[in-house]
């Protein structure tokens, strides 16, 4: 077994995989970037290495300040994490000729697979079913539009480089056909650096399963399978395994096409198989195809680990130290049931955009896994994925699991930026999903019910603003003495747009009442065992500056507004266009003069590996354009300026 090891990789993966190396008495080596000199992956290893700048371009995607950190400290081996230079053949082969081991497949099995129509074709050799599609070489727009034609729309236009949805485009019908083929090989080449696509048969009622394999470089084996069906926008949200309404038969037969998939490239490490599934007439052994193979370890890992109780890391670091598989697939069992929530910071009322800030508080549950790259009062960056954590839970049952996450993710405290918390919280209680009845079109058709916005229970709103008022400590005996009448003050609150005024009577330093702006009153009570609402206790809050987070319905954010300081604030009155998060203006379509119509495609931005199109508010013309294609743009900065109506 190695001594040390040196993780390529930041956030929650490289925390997990230092824990394991930890656990095993293995060393561990964090490298960062500027942006994460105090991240907590630096300071859960032994050792750290400063590579570079805060884009990834400028550090964790450099390989020779890697491996020369791998050199300075000792490092006898490399583990990849997901991302970056995971399934980079390349990176593999330069790890290997230092001298040093990579943690994961073979360059020559990554390239098998790096090119997802390079390896359906692999895949029908092996015997493995494979969705109808065209793979060709030629990316002529003609020949991609032909193609869609004759497979029949729906199709799904992809990139044949990468995965996490990026490059994938659905069209729906052929006059939609070459606006999505110019969008998807744009986001290719920027998240891949090549613009190839396929066209593959869009599934009608598609769920995602795909299966965990393990090999040593002779055989593999199966670790079953994962439902990764509640997606938006192709993006997981939601993971669970094993899958709902998975039959002895089809198991076998997935099982089998992934064990198959892993042996015929000869794998080494940790693998996904991923499968796209009819799902219209229940689960059928006929009823599955091949979709892509990530050769290296899942985002959504832990799922497989909870009910395997296998640690997958482990397993990769005995493997590419020269250990055979531990297990033979008859030794390999699954009990119970787990499921995984991904909490990003993310704004999803205002479209899921990716959001940043300071995470001025955070904390998990005690009954729930929870794996995180962040801790209280660090920074969500604009130069790397917005994932806060992955929140994780296993039951006896599918029933028990799930109530489960729900319970974890109301139990969950973030204040200090947006997140998706109520929206996996929704998807959590949806009936359809705890029916079992899953489908990538689940959430887009449920989508204005999950994505709403919880409105705050009148007790929580009451006591924001209560703690605005500095009064959700413990009164002293003279607190709220007054001669005369009760003492009353107002306190504005502010909620989004709305500015709330709240009546605060305070009877004694122990009992108050809170008239609220639609005439509720709330009574606030102090006794040996704290606050109570109504009788029932207080939630836990949260206080920086201004702001009050409450922690009930998700996290309820409110600001204190100090009426003598409140100022009319100038509206644009729909003049501007404005960048909704920071990133780059990867193309500019707008001119001065140029005659628009609500809906037109001005600009696009990138921010956080994503493409993000800002369109024209309304009909008029371009009175001047206030930025240029490249430049790097804040949250909120004027874009474009349309003339007056």
């Amino acid at each position: 077994m190695f001594d040390t090891i040196l993780v390529a990789n930041r956030g929650e993966i490289a925390c997990r995989v230092i824990e394991s190396a930890r656990a095993m008495g293995v060393r561990s080596v964090a490298v960062y970037s500027d942006a994460d000199a105090g991240a907590r992956h630096v300071a859960l290893a032994d050792e750290a290495v400063h590579i570079g700048g805060a884009a990834p371009s400028e550090s964790y995607l450099r390989t020779e300040a890697i491996l020369a950190a791998a050199a300075a400290t000792g490092a006898q081996a490399i583990h990849p994490g997901y991302g970056f230079l995971s399934e980079n053949p390349d990176f593999v082969e330069a790890v290997e000729a230092a001298g040093l081991v990579f943690i994961g497949p073979s360059a020559k099995a990554i390239r098998a697979m790096g090119l997802k129509d390079a390896a359906k074709a692999l895949m029908e050799e092996a015997g493995v079913p494979v969705v109808p599609g065209y793979h060709g070489a030629d990316q002529s727009d003609d020949v991609l539009s032909k193609a869609a034609d004759e497979i029949g729309y729906p199709v799904l236009i992809k990139a044949v480089a990468g995965g996490g949805g990026k490059g994938m485009r659905l069209v729906e019908r052929a006059a939609d056909f070459a606006e999505a083929l110019e969008s998807a090989r744009g986001e290719a080449r920027t998240a891949f650096g090549n613009p190839d696509v396929l066209v593959e048969k869009f599934v009608e009622k598609p769920r995602h399963i795909e299966v965990q394999v393990f090999g040593d470089g002779t055989r593999a084996v199966h670790l079953f399978e994962r439902d990764c069906s509640l997606q938006r926008r192709h993006q997981k949200v939601i993971e669970e395994a094993p899958a709902p309404g998975m039959t002895v038969e089809m198991r076998a037969a997935m099982g089998q096409a992934a064990v198959r998939a892993a042996e015929a490239i000869g794998y080494k490490g940790a693998g996904t198989v991923e499968f796209i599934v009819d799902g219209s007439d229940g689960l059928r052994p006929d009823g599955f195809w091949f979709m892509e193979m990530n050769t290296r370890l899942q985002v959504e890992h832990p799922v497989t680990e909870a009910i395997t109780g296998v640690d997958l890391v482990e397993w990769q670091l005995r493997v590419a130290a020269g250990e055979p598989l531990p297990v033979a697939q008859e030794d390999l069992t699954i009990t119970g049931h787990a499921f995984e929530a991904r909490l990003y910071a993310e704004d999803v009322p205002a479209g899921f955009l990716p959001a940043t800030g300071r995470l001025a508080h955070l904390a998990f549950p005690a009954g729930a896994r929870s794996d995180t790259g962040v801790r209280s009062g660090d920074v969500i960056s604009p130069h790397y994925d917005p994932m806060i954590a992955k929140i994780i839970t296993h039951g006896a049952t599918r029933d028990i699991a799930l109530k489960r996450l729900g319970q974890a993710l109301r139990e969950t405290q973030v204040a200090g930026t947006v997140t998706n918390l109520a929206f996996l919280g929704a998807l959590a209680g949806h009936a359809g999903f705890a029916a079992g009845d899953v489908d990538t079109g689940l959430i887009g058709r449920d989508l204005d019910a999950l994505a709403a916005a919880p409105e705050p229970t009148a007790p929580a709103m009451a006591w924001a603003a209560l703690v605005a008022l500095g009064l959700d400590g413990a009164p002293a005996p003279l607190d709220g003495f007054v001669m005369w009448a009760p003492l009353g003050r107002d306190v504005v609150l502010r909620r989004g747009d709305a500015d709330l005024t709240c009546r605060v009577v305070t009877r004694s330093g122990r009992s108050h009442l809170v008239t609220l702006p639609d005439g509720i009153v709330v009574e606030a009570l102090y006794d040996a065992a704290g606050w109570t609402l109504d009788g029932d206790t207080a939630p836990a809050h949260h206080v920086e500056g201004h702001k009050v987070t409450v922690f009930d319905g998700y996290g309820q954010a409110f600001e204190r507004i100090d009426p003598l300081d409140r100022v009319a604030e100038a509206a644009a009155g729909g003049n501007l266009i404005e960048a909704p998060m920071p990133g780059l203006v990867k193309v500019m379509r707008a001119e001065a003069g140029q005659s628009v119509s609500a809906g037109d495609r001005l600009a696009v931005l990138e921010a956080m590996k994503m493409e993000h199109s800002l369109t024209a508010p309304r009909d008029g013309v371009v009175a001047e354009v206030l930025v240029s294609e490249g430049s790097q743009v804040e949250a909120g900065a004027p874009l474009i300026r349309l003339e007056d109506e």
